[in-house]
């Protein structure tokens, strides 16, 4: 048995974002954000970016952790019980916890919780994912039909190879495309292509189409980034791809109208069904809205 998720519903589908955040640097957990970030140091809610979903005909959205705190992810499932265009919440949790079964277990009871996210691209160990103890913690994700959101970069690839075969019935997104170095050469484009081919080989591996305008120099357009959704499409096939903002990070270089229309744009040439796919009825699958 695999974790393989095929999306067979009518082509005529409300589109999902399957990855975007909110958040209030005012609450103090997440590390990263510092106030250099000047674009993104403030409150991010959903009153932000209604809006912007609206003016792309976007009706709800997967609520992504941007902070590795259980604090964060109660602040994101209260936000979700309030507001009927968050579908769904990836939280964090300490899988390597030995309390990890109960942590889950009490979050899981909260229906909009689909899966969590380790931030893997922010731990010291590149094979942690491989390594380390947390094989009650993702037992206990696949007991609670909970996904996993895979936060890496190329280099990371053998360890989650590795971890997509020991776990084959879990469900298992690559945010970003792995986060393909647009800016970097083409030595370490191939190296990131031949990732992205290694772990599409797993049925229960999915992709989001998520995050490239951020990889890429100002000035991106379409032909910038064809290569990237190319290589996503022709290894995971257009029933494993979902189309998501990243919404605010998308705003350091790029703005969400901009990239919703990229994105289909390079995506037009695909069937009808297959678009609805991509941009929402995937999604719909994977994390079970």
């Amino acid at each position: 048995m695999t974790a393989s998720v095929e999306f067979t519903e009518s082509a005529e589908v409300a589109q999902i974002d399957a990855h975007q955040h909110y958040w209030d640097p005012a609450r103090g957990d997440y590390g990263w954000l510092t106030p250099s970030l000047s674009g993104l140091y403030r409150r991010f809610l959903p009153g932000d970016l209604a809006p912007l979903r609206a003016s792309c005909g976007v009706a709800r959205t997967v609520l992504v952790q941007a902070a590795p705190t259980l604090d964060e992810t109660r602040y994101l499932l209260d936000l979700a019980r309030h507001d009927d265009s968050i579908a769904g919440v990836v939280g964090w949790v300490p899988l390597d916890d030995a309390r990890a079964p109960d942590i889950i277990a009490d979050l899981a009871r909260e229906p909009k919780l689909r899966a969590v996210r380790p931030m893997l691209q922010d731990l010291p160990d590149d094979d942690w994912i491989a390594t380390a103890d947390i094989a009650r913690g993702v037992q206990a994700l696949i007991a609670h039909e909970l996904a996993f959101d895979a936060l890496i970069f190329a280099r990371h690839a053998a360890a989650l190879d590795a971890f997509l075969a020991r776990y084959p019935t879990l469900r298992v997104v690559i945010d970003h495309g792995a986060k393909p170095p647009l800016k970097d050469g083409a030595a370490s484009f191939e190296t990131w292509s031949r990732a992205i081919t290694r772990l599409a080989r797993h049925d229960n591996a999915h992709c989001k189409v998520s995050g490239l305008a951020t990889e890429a120099a100002s000035g991106w357009d379409d032909d910038t980034l064809r290569p990237v959704i190319a290589h996503l499409l022709a290894s995971f096939g257009a029933n494993r791809l979902m189309w998501g903002s990243d919404w605010p990070v998308l705003n350091l270089n790029g703005d969400y109208a901009r990239w919703h229309a990229s994105a289909r744009r390079l995506l037009a040439h695909l069937d009808a069904h297959e678009r609805a796919a991509v941009f929402g009825g995937n999604a719909a699958a994977f994390y079970r809205l």
